[in-house]
């Protein structure tokens, strides 16, 4: 990927509104500081131009946590259901090219690679769900194990009837309610 940077009015508009999500959505990240986040997120320009594709794509991008370990904030897709311009794709590129006719315009993996994202895991997709009702109406591609992926199937997730399902589908399938969600490390 291409080094990506935002102009200084994109960069503060980007701010204030991950700022005004950040303080709005206060029980997804307690005990963080916003500017101890907003400090991280100046000095890393790359992560910053991810979050704005995160953000244009509708995916509402918020902090959900801070690894400890590694010293990183954690960045997740927190809009209500899949993120609008990241739907009616396919699972990853194999999927794509595999289609002889009626192909999406993308797939989930080459979109969140081009984005400098990652695809949820489903533990992660599971913790996203422990902080408010997510996927009601849509649904989202996760991460795939190799196995399943070798075989022709991709994992999606949504929530129904208070619960957290996973489903299997063809890869190359693409539906206008399932797109994906992300994540970043900042």
């Amino acid at each position: 990927m291409k080094k990506q940077e935002l102009l200084p009015e994109q960069r503060e508009a980007l701010l204030s509104t991950l700022q005004t999500r950040f303080e709005k959505n206060i029980d997804r990240h307690k005990g963080i500081e916003w500017s101890k986040v907003r400090n991280k997120l100046e000095s890393n320009a790359e992560k910053l131009w991810s979050l704005n594709e995160m953000e244009i794509t509708e995916g509402e991008p918020d902090v959900v946590g801070y690894d400890e370990k590694t010293g990183e904030y954690l960045f997740y897709d927190c809009a209500a259901e899949s993120p609008k311009g990241r739907r009616s794709i396919c699972y990853d590129r194999e999927a794509l090219e595999s289609r002889k006719e009626n192909k999406p315009k993308d797939s989930a993996t080459n979109m969140a690679a081009n984005m400098g994202i990652t695809l949820l895991t489903e533990e992660e997709y599971r913790a996203l769900q422990q902080l408010g009702k997510f996927d009601t109406k849509t649904s989202s591609w996760i991460q795939t194990p190799a196995n399943i992926r070798k075989l022709g199937g991709a994992l999606f997730c949504d929530y129904r009837y208070g619960t957290v399902f996973l489903y299997h589908n063809g890869a190359e399938s693409y539906y206008a309610a399932r797109g994906f969600r992300g994540s970043l490390r900042v």
